[in-house]
């Protein structure tokens, strides 16, 4: 055990494999273990010694486990373990997969995803109920469309709208519902009505943590970042200084364009999507009712988004203005500062420039 200095882990449900190597990357053991004798079998390993294993569910359980015995704990993203498989796609199986983890840790450029604190995961918990919760209901209400359309009863789109006419609709007598069906339709509005209970129980949760949390109220300030927003992306990332820059950190959310460049031919697409689809998802939503009010506003912010939604639609517009939103969140984590809507940005090399 004293020889190893590289771990590759494939985590599983039951059975945990490991792919050891020496400092010359031979290897020195690739077994399997049950999940009672992992903790055991890494707590022989040298101090400081390089654990890598990719993000799942539980990684982030294991890597604190793990640093608490002073190892090296890293946790890499699926999709770059993928390329280090000798055996490519045809040869996927554990003891592949724990070596090409223990490969892709020793890269001088990989990229690792940070290890979340017990809190982190705990109000990420809040936002993954809030969204199936979510879905639940939007199931329920089109359920419930879908039962009255059968006795012909038809309301407007909007689920407040439905609402109101719901409880009309249940206690006429004068309509083609039947009195099984009226019970169903009771039985399901009430189950949408506990779910409207249980999402405002979650939003109170965000709320206080928002309120407790100071870089979280930090963010809450800026345009299209609601209470929902900034809790989550505070949650997710947790040290903004992970990344360089605020390009990186849009980049690492998937709000930049695709690229299929060659010979100097540059060649953009749509954005990648890569990253935290759910943050993506609040970034691009809270920027779309900024684009919708651009013109009320007359801040530097509002007149550059205007101009590109009439240049470019609505849309991309909404895409950059989230792209800008997570680029001014990384300055102000970083640095410390407060959203200003009228903060000028200067270049640092081009103020050298001009100074000179």
């Amino acid at each position: 055990m004293s020889e190893i200095t590289r771990v590759g882990v494939d985590l599983a449900k039951s059975v945990i494999q490991v792919n050891a190597v020496d400092a010359d990357g031979k290897v020195v053991t690739n077994r399997q273990l049950s999940r009672d004798k992992f903790v055991p079998w890494c707590a022989q390993l040298p101090a400081g010694c390089l654990v890598a294993m990719e993000a799942c569910a539980g990684s982030h359980h294991w890597a604190r486990k793990l640093m608490a015995l002073g190892l090296n704990v890293k946790i890499i993203a699926p999709h770059l373990v993928a390329p280090y498989r000798l055996q490519g796609k045809g040869g996927k199986n554990d003891a592949n997969d724990a070596a090409a983890i223990c490969e892709a840790a020793s890269r001088p450029t990989m990229r690792f995803v940070p290890v979340k604190t017990t809190v982190q995961q705990g109000m990420l918990c809040v936002h993954r109920l809030r969204e199936g919760l979510k879905e639940e209901r939007t199931a329920s209400i089109n359920r419930i469309r879908g039962m009255l359309a059968e006795f012909g009863l038809v309301a407007s789109r909007s689920p407040d709208k439905l609402r109101e006419k719901l409880t009309d609709m249940l206690e006429d007598a004068g309509n083609d519902l039947c009195g099984l069906a009226r019970l169903v339709v009771q039985e399901d509005y009430d189950h949408w009505k506990d779910l409207d209970g249980r999402i405002k129980w979650c939003d109170e949760r965000i709320n206080a943590h928002v309120k407790d949390d100071a870089q979280a109220k930090a963010a809450k300030e800026l345009m299209g970042v609601g209470p929902v927003t900034a809790s989550a992306v505070v949650a997710t990332v947790g040290d903004f200084n992970q990344f360089k820059n605020g390009a990186q950190f849009g980049a690492w959310l998937g709000l930049t364009p695709r690229q299929n460049s060659s010979g100097g031919k540059n060649s953009l697409g749509g954005i990648t999507k890569r990253g935290d689809m759910y943050l993506r998802m609040l970034l691009i939503q809270g920027a779309k009712s900024v684009v919708m009010t651009a013109q009320k506003r007359d801040d530097p912010i509002s007149k550059w988004l205007y101009q590109l939604r009439e240049k470019s639609g609505w849309q991309k517009a909404a895409v950059a203005m989230a792209n800008k939103n997570a680029r001014i969140l990384w300055a102000m984590m970083t640095k410390g500062s407060r959203f200003d809507p009228r903060h000028v940005s200067v270049n640092p090399a081009g103020a050298a420039t001009a100074t000179t």
